[in-house]
């Protein structure tokens, strides 16, 4: 029973030490083009969901009318297009020098299966690690539920909303 004592207290030093030499020596992957590192994934988006889950308004405030959508796309276009992108253009050169990516909004999977809450959570507060800025200080609650409004729906937004965001990429407005 002493020596499984002893082995078990070892190990819980050992492990620490391990991974203090493996941060301090430089192993740990920290530029953008790296992969990375053992579960940095899972541990991050689980910890992610299990506090916006926790936190998350459960009832918007924000009617959703064709004002609102084109009050979030003003917002989003000031505020998120250049890392998330516009719609049918390329991610910006800001875009590809990150990591994790951030997501193109209006492309594949985007955040229109999730809550405008969700979104809400992600814009007012950010995500640490990840280029992911909060904006509670910068911009309104209201602006923030029009842009949560306008990507929860980024699926289904009316057309003039659509042609509003084409026309000002290209500086047709």
């Amino acid at each position: 029973m002493k020596g499984w004592l002893t082995g078990f207290i070892a190990g819980l030093l050992v492990l620490p030490l391990i991974g203090f030499c493996y941060l301090k020596l430089g192993y740990a992957p920290v530029a953008t083009s790296a992969p990375p590192m053992p579960f940095e994934r899972y541990f991050a988006q689980s910890a992610l969901h299990a506090r916006i889950d926790k936190e998350m308004p459960q009832k918007d405030p924000t009617p959703v009318t064709e004002s609102v959508f084109m009050a979030g796309a003003m917002t989003y276009r000031d505020n998120c297009a250049v890392c998330h992108g516009l719609p049918g253009q390329p991610q910006s050169a800001i875009a590809k020098g990150m990591f994790p990516r951030p997501p193109h909004l209006f492309e594949g999977h985007g955040v229109t299966d999730d809550p405008a809450g969700e979104t809400y959570w992600k814009v007012k507060n950010g995500i640490r690690l990840t280029g992911m800025p909060g904006f509670e200080k910068s911009l309104s609650e209201d602006e923030i539920w029009q842009v949560s409004e306008l990507l929860a729906k980024a699926d289904k937004l009316p057309e003039s909303v659509l042609k509003d965001l084409k026309e000002t990429q290209s500086g047709q407005k």
